[in-house]
């Protein structure tokens, strides 16, 4: 079995926290150094990562970081189970709304950024979720 941890990079520890936890009710687990905390209460352990903006992501290259609005094909889609009453919870932490709520066979999606520019969607299954998509 494979284990598994999100990684978030966030421009102010303390921001961080305030925005997860207030947002999506997460609490803090280790404090890994002044630069990196562990948050709990997801079904992974979630860690936020102090990365400045204009550092570069990788020695490799790939552009400086930057928390203005970004696209990236890795973002967190959270299962909710009252996406109205989650949708206002993360809308007051400071989370933007990009499209109106939309539906879809398998439920509803609001698609929002965080306070740092990461993709975040709320997703509220009905039925039998996605496998509405295929009849399984």
């Amino acid at each position: 079995m494979l284990d598994l941890r999100v990684c978030i990079d966030v421009p102010d520890l303390d921001e961080g926290i305030t925005f997860y936890t207030a947002a999506l009710g997460l609490v803090p687990g280790r404090r890994l150094g002044s630069e990196w905390v562990e948050l709990l209460g997801a079904l992974v352990p979630i860690d936020l990562l102090t990365r400045r903006a204009g550092t570069t992501p990788s020695p490799r290259g790939g552009g400086a970081r930057t928390y203005d609005r970004h696209w990236t094909p890795v973002h967190l889609d959270l299962v909710v189970a009252d996406l109205d009453a989650a949708l206002a919870r993360v809308l007051a932490a400071g989370a933007t709304l990009e499209r109106p709520v939309s539906k879809a066979a398998w439920g509803r999606m609001a698609n929002l950024a965080d306070p740092f520019g990461h993709g975040l969607c709320l997703l509220q299954f009905h039925g039998r979720g996605y496998g509405e998509l295929v009849g399984d």
